[in-house]
């Protein structure tokens, strides 16, 4: 704890010396976002600013901290440690401050303001829209804004602050480990299914994969979380898959299932049943966990506590009342 005081007392400047510095607000946004998008153009084009008008601010912050908090080498910056903690600084501050203007407008006893929420399609499909329609009759003073984002791309976008709360899901094989920043809240568990064809011979019968090595396989586009999923998943079954498609969306993906042309691997919950497809549970089965994620160390509105609760009520009334497949 000493520690810790003496490094806040550098940020800041000594008092008992005379240099007391308020930290701005604005810049302390600058070098958070530094943190989370990496470059002074990303930075720049995010705040509607030049490169230099950013990098002039955060010199200025240095300067008001007596703290080398960037580390140039030629064109690219990073955060010194000292940065690295001041940005994490600015991201509570900045909630704590979005969370004092949410207080103050709801002085009549409604919850009220804007909370930014990002998911993955399926869950938006299953859960997020539902949530939409709840709150706009029980808390239509509040504003959710839903945005669509991939599980790899949701935990930085809310460490930057780009959003108050994540709807994601894990990883598989365990390759994104969550950072101390995060705090997690569990909604439902989601079943890894073999997508097939409707035929007369289709089965419910749990799937071994090794039957499926000459098949042709329709998967998400490359890097992305179902992409690695199909491609991993079928190595650990002794074969590569042949790859007769990639679709950004599921519903395309479904729709090249059901014409008989692939078959897939796909969490439960992105199995629209309006299309004719047989989903069959996995003879060694996988599941992921899905969950909210907010940023740990900051202050919730009563908006964003309000989504949240919400969430985890549909969550579990989602994960109760849906059909099992297989």
């Amino acid at each position: 704890m000493h520690e810790k005081l003496k490094f806040l007392a550098t940020l800041c400047g000594n008092p008992a010396q005379g240099v007391l510095m308020r930290l701005n607000t604005v810049r302390l946004e600058m070098l958070s976002l530094l943190d989370g998008l990496g470059t002074m153009r990303a930075v720049a084009a995010a705040l509607h600013m030049s490169p230099s008008a950013v990098s002039a601010q955060l010199a200025v912050l240095e300067a008001e901290t007596h703290t080398e908090l960037l580390r140039r080498t030629g064109r690219r910056v990073q955060l010194t440690a000292a940065g690295q903690v001041l940005a994490r600084h600015a991201r509570i501050i900045l909630d704590q401050i979005k969370a004092a203007e949410a207080d103050l407008q709801g002085l009549s006893g409604q919850p009220t303001g804007p909370v930014r929420l990002a998911a993955f399609s399926s869950a938006i499909r299953a859960v997020v829209i539902p949530l939409a329609a709840r709150l706009r009759e029980a808390h239509p003073r509040i504003d959710l804004e839903v945005a669509e984002l991939d599980p790899q791309a949701s935990h930085p976008a809310l460490r930057r602050g780009d959003y108050d709360i994540i709807v994601t899901a894990d990883f598989i094989d365990g390759s994104l480990p969550l950072h101390p920043d995060v705090h997690t809240i569990p909604l439902l568990t989601d079943a890894i299914v073999l997508v097939a064809p409707q035929s007369p011979a289709a089965s419910d019968v749990p799937a071994d994969l090794a039957d499926f090595a000459e098949a042709a396989w329709s998967i998400d586009m490359p890097g992305t979380y179902l992409s690695n999923l199909v491609t991993s998943t079928c190595r650990q079954a002794g074969f590569e898959p042949i790859v007769a498609g990639r679709f950004a969306s599921y519903e395309l993906l479904l729709a090249h299932v059901e014409a008989g042309l692939s078959v897939s691997l796909l969490p439960e919950l992105a199995v629209d049943r309006r299309y004719r497809v047989a989903a069959r549970p996995l003879r060694r089965p996988l599941t992921r966990q899905v969950y909210a994620a907010v940023r740990s160390r900051s202050t919730l509105t009563a908006a964003s506590q309000i989504v949240l609760d919400e969430l985890r009520a549909l969550s579990t009334t989602f994960a109760h009342d849906r059909v099992p497949i297989g």
